[in-house]
């Protein structure tokens, strides 16, 4: 819940520097609050930007004001949709169930879901930390992600916002632990492209590092993204 028209400013800095400096080697999608996103992927599209939304309903219409669903994104000019963040789970008590049902819509309605899966400080220090995750990607994951586009992310939700972060070591454990079961239930070479994203105070000062671990293929980044120089240098790292 940040970004006022103001902050368009930014998004234009932001492709300023993919524009002029070198070449990034990474996908850039910036998914703002729903009142920017048509703007967004206007103006963001010369310079190579996508549009994404934070979140979605499970119904592609009917009667649940305040929500949006899949198809307006689509019809806004989004290609991506978060699904599952653990702001959703935690804020408005969202089950794995309904965030599969969130991505099925999302595929339904032509978008790539980023599915987002993480455990609590609770959860780690009783070391359930990956049989949290492993049930977690085993509900939120719709079948159809077999023929699909689906991005995981994995995001320690102790670790958001609060400035810490997970070693690298136990990062990597985590990620190959979610490519491994991906593999187990998609197959070889669907469970391997799936893209796996790191979330979590992922920021300037520790990006390349985290980005270089074994099956990171790219970052969920919150904070960091506001301000156009510092998400550059996070895209810069990978």
């Amino acid at each position: 819940m940040n970004g006022l028209t103001h902050s368009l400013d930014e998004l234009a800095e932001l492709a300023r520097l993919l524009t002029t400096g070198e070449a990034p080697r990474a996908l850039v999608v910036v998914c703002p609050p729903a009142t920017l996103l048509a703007a967004v992927a206007a103006q963001g599209a010369s310079s190579g930007i996508i549009a994404g939304g934070q979140d979605c309903h499970a119904e592609p219409s009917g009667a649940h004001t305040g929500d949006i669903s899949a198809s307006m994104l689509a019809d806004a000019g989004a290609q991506y949709v978060i699904v599952g963040h653990s702001e959703r789970r935690t804020d408005h008590g969202e089950s794995s169930d309904t965030v599969r049902e969130k991505a099925e819509a999302a595929i339904g309605a032509g978008l790539k879901p980023i599915i987002c899966v993480g455990e609590t400080e609770a959860q780690r220090n009783a070391g359930d930390a990956e049989s949290v995750v492993a049930g977690q990607l085993a509900t939120s994951i719709p079948d159809a992600a077999g023929q699909h586009e689906v991005i995981v992310a994995y995001e320690p939700i102790w670790a958001i916002g609060t400035g810490r972060t997970p070693t690298l070591d136990e990062i990597g454990q985590m990620h190959d632990t979610i490519r491994a079961r991906l593999v187990d239930r998609f197959g070889l070479s669907k469970g391997e492209s799936i893209r796996i994203l790191y979330g979590g105070s992922l920021k300037p000062q520790n990006a390349r590092e985290i980005l270089g671990v074994a099956n990171v293929n790219g970052g969920l980044v919150g904070g960091a993204s506001l301000l156009a120089k510092d998400f550059y240098t996070i895209i810069s790292g990978v």
